[in-house]
Parts: C-alpha cells; sequence; structure tokens
C-alpha cells in the first residue's frame, strides 16, 4: 500500500519558499545597489544614518538601516541577511514584514537614545541580529518543536555574533546589534502565533 502525498501542502511550501527566496534576494540587491549609488555620489546617502539625539534625525530610522558604510560593510552583512529573512519569511510575508519593522524601529530608536554624540550609525546589522534574536526564541514562544530545532541549529551557526552586543569596538555599533537583538525578541512575543485547539469529534 502507498502513502498518500498532500499535494496542497507541498505546493504552498514551495510557492513560500520561493516567495521568501525572491524577497530576501531583492532584498540584499537593494543593499548593493543603494551601496553602489552612495559609492558614486561620495557617500551623499551617508546622511540618512541616525544621529543621536536629533529629533530630526528620528526620520532615519528605516532609511539608516538599508545603508551602509562601504563594500566591506554591504558584504559583511548580506550572508547573514539573506539566510536568516529567508528562514523568518518562511512563515508568511505579513508576519515578517511586522517582524522586520519592529526590530528597525526598536532598534533605530535604542541607537538614537544611546549611541555616542558625534556620531553616524547606518547598516542592516540591527537586521540581522533582530533575526537572529525572532529565530531563536520564536519556537519556545510558539510551542513549536520544529521551530525549537530551527532555533537551535540557528543558535549554534550564528551564536557568536552575539558578541557583537559588547562594547569592543568603538568603530562598531554595539547599540544597533543589542537593541536589534531586543526588538527581535519583542517581535516573537508581539506576533506569536495563536495556540491551535483541539476539535471534539463525535462517533
Amino acid at each position: 500500500m502507498t502513502g498518500i502525498r498532500n499535494s496542497a501542502t507541498t505546493t504552498t511550501t514551495g510557492a513560500r519558499a520561493m516567495t521568501a527566496g525572491a524577497v530576501m534576494l531583492g532584498w540584499v540587491a537593494l543593499l548593493w545597489v543603494l551601496e553602489g549609488i552612495d559609492t558614486a555620489t561620495g557617500h551623499a546617502l551617508d546622511t540618512y544614518g541616525i544621529s543621536p539625539r536629533e529629533p530630526s534625525e528620528l526620520l532615519d530610522i528605516v532609511p539608516s538601516a538599508f545603508l551602509h558604510s562601504g563594500w566591506d560593510h554591504v558584504a559583511s552583512n548580506s550572508v547573514p541577511l539573506l539566510v536568516l529573512g529567508f528562514i523568518a519569511a518562511l512563515a508568511g510575508l505579513r508576519r515578517f514584514a511586522a517582524v522586520v519593522l519592529t526590530v528597525v524601529l526598536i532598534g533605530g530608536l535604542g541607537v538614537w537614545l544611546t549611541a555616542p554624540s558625534h556620531t553616524v550609525t547606518l547598516g542592516a546589522s540591527g537586521v540581522v541580529f533582530g533575526l537572529f534574536g525572532y529565530l531563536l526564541v520564536r519556537g519556545f514562544v510558539d510551542r513549536r518543536p520544529l521551530d525549537i530545532v530551527v532555533g537551535v541549529i540557528i543558535a549554534a551557526v550564528y551564536g557568536s555574533i552575539l558578541w557583537g552586543v559588547l562594547p569592543t569596538d568603538s568603530g562598531i555599533s554595539w547599540q544597533g546589534h543589542l537593541f536589534g537583538l531586543i526588538g527581535g525578541v519583542v517581535a516573537a512575543f508581539a506576533f506569536r502565533r495563536p495556540r491551535r485547539t483541539a476539535t471534539a469529534v463525535t462517533a
């Protein structure tokens, strides 16, 4: 007797994977295009980074997450953003967009409040840390064994990035890393999946 495959579920999973992949490839490509524009214009886009505690700079919280200070900077963020973003986006784009927005806002506001004066902070590393934190705790919050396993694997592969939340290098925004991580954990709780209830069946 042969098993019966649920073709609808397989198709849905495949479609989600393709959509998630396309979104993340497009996002990473956008980062490289923006860095190209920034380089060609003499780093004119760097003005959209976050300068702390200036009210007008609050408007730069979102664009700062898409800009970088050089090719090495964007390259270092591209692979982890692509991988972590793809995994997070598999659960659905609406939830993913809400998670990313939460990370960007909390991470950016944290930078605005706590970064040293006379600095400009920009880069997608806060989002990377946020997605890491989100995926790390999502399974425990949602009580989904598969997501717990995914979180453990991600911790094993990318756990070393947690050193980035420590103030060890004055040229790196540990504030962006720390508050991005916090934003990811907050998002895991804010957008947790509703628990399924058992359906009664009568005979």
